[in-house]
């Protein structure tokens, strides 16, 4: 044994630890992590095990420090689980003064000029936002102000552990037994984030696609078989009454795709397995590549949405990336939820932000629009050309819309009149249009280089 010192409590600490040669190392078997969008992780720890005859109280340390220890199951041949207990108070220089308390401790102090040590015994009496030590017949606190002062513990308390510890109560028939220990626990997430780059001349992007894998649990997983899952499984919740609080949309599905493929399911979420093992280490952030797609074809356009009987001077329209996701034509797979970052290359050849949007969970099949900000040089101005009361619950709404354009090249623009609510019906337009919706219509307007284009509209509403 040899002792260490620690720093913390305005002091330093000395406790007995092990020597060199026999610092432990992890105590997991072969590890397999599930982890889900939602926070929420399956750990399964498959563990040799040399089991006594009869009862016996197993230890499995490096569990996770969150394990919800409710969820635990300890499965192998001939053995079945009496009792558990999750010892989660881990060995720390402030857990191990607050567990003092009420004991005697040796106060290690160095004279700065001299160099000479003194030992005296002090009880700990309170280890409160403080340590308060009663020496003698004195009442002393320790104080934090970087003297060269250690206090040094007689032993370790048997509730503290240096690393998260499961023990469970087993019966079993003995003998060397593989068992697998399972359980739940927050602290393991991912998330999926997707770089894109629009390729404006040639009209197509390459999207490459990443997991982040973060791990708070308190625990180191090596060497571990990982499986993702793109979807959120319920946590104890009812049955949904509201839908659309709950399930807000992201609106970037323009139409939701109809299509599947091989991709391995697992009831109504997909499976996205790590190509090898990896070491998810605590407090870490790790990314690894899940899709690689080139030269898919999108096309650049613009949106502008309008509110019923809105008027603005010059608004900007929205810049926005159109795609697919189908098999033909498109990225051919499921998109996970995640953020979608979208760049193009400059005149260097350098690749640039140009915006940003989060998406929801895609089927493949989807027809998307990604909207990376506002047009600088695109705008429209709207306006209420006439509304007429035709009686006392009928309207007559003549809308005009003005798009102007300052690029170089034609440009096409969505545009969008929301609000059509009720008994509303579209009596004459100047271009043709399509109503996507009940509560609205959409027209696709071509608008030359550095020109406008106009579409009128009259609406006949009944309240």
């Amino acid at each position: 044994m040899r002792h260490v010192l620690l720093l913390g409590m305005g002091c330093v600490i000395a406790v007995p630890l092990f020597a060199q040669g026999d610092i432990p190392t992890s105590a997991q078997g072969d590890v397999a992590v599930t982890i889900y969008q939602n926070g929420q992780s399956l750990v399964q720890d498959s563990r040799q095990m040399n089991l006594p005859s009869g009862r016996s109280k197993q230890e499995f340390p490096d569990v996770s420090a969150q394990i919800r220890a409710e969820t635990v199951t300890l499965t192998g041949p001939g053995i079945g689980i009496v009792e558990q207990n999750f010892d989660y108070d881990l060995l720390t220089p402030a857990k191990l003064m607050e567990k003092a308390v009420g004991q005697t401790v040796t106060l290690l102090r160095t004279n700065v000029a001299t160099g000479v040590e003194t030992r005296v015994r002090a009880k700990v009496l309170a280890a409160n936002g403080g340590v308060v030590l009663q020496i003698g017949d004195s009442i002393e606190v320790l104080r934090d102000d970087g003297l060269p002062v250690r206090v040094i513990f007689d032993r370790v308390p048997p509730n503290l552990r240096a690393r998260p510890t499961l023990s469970v109560t087993v019966e079993s028939k003995g003998g060397l037994t593989p068992t697998t220990l399972t359980y739940l626990t927050p602290g393991l997430g991912w998330t999926s984030d997707y770089v894109t780059l629009f390729d404006d001349a040639r009209q197509t992007i390459d999207v490459q696609g990443w997991v982040t894998l973060t791990n708070n649990t308190g625990t180191d997983y090596a060497n571990a078989d990982v499986l993702l899952v793109a979807g959120n499984p319920n946590q104890g919740g009812n049955r949904r009454i509201y839908q659309t609080p709950y399930n807000p949309s992201t609106g970037t599905i323009d139409e939701a795709g109809t299509e599947s493929n091989e991709r391995e399911r697992l009831g109504d979420y997909y499976l996205y397995p790590l190509g090898e093992r990896t070491t998810i280490a605590n407090a870490q952030q790790k990314q690894v590549s899940f899709l690689d797609i080139k030269s898919a074809p999108a096309r650049n356009t613009y949106e502008f949405n309008n509110g019923w009987l809105a008027t603005n001077e010059a608004a900007s329209a929205s810049s926005v990336l159109k795609f697919s996701t189908s098999r033909s034509g498109g990225l051919g797979d499921q998109l996970p939820s995640g953020t979608m970052r979208v760049y193009m290359r400059d005149k260097r050849g350098d690749p640039q932000f140009i915006g940003e949007s989060r998406i929801e969970a895609t089927p493949m099949g989807s027809a998307m629009s990604i909207r990376t900000g506002e047009s600088f040089d695109v705008k429209v101005k709207t306006m209420v050309e006439e509304r007429t009361r035709i009686s006392s619950n009928r309207w007559k709404t003549r809308m005009r819309y003005e798009i102007t354009n300052a690029r170089g090249n034609a440009i096409t623009v969505d545009l969008g009149q929301n609000g059509l609510w009720g008994d509303v019906q579209l009596s004459e337009q100047s271009q043709e249009g399509k109503r996507v919706s009940a509560d609205r219509i959409e027209w696709s307007v071509p608008v030359p280089a550095n020109g406008k284009a106009t579409v009128t509209a009259t609406f006949d509403s009944r309240y």
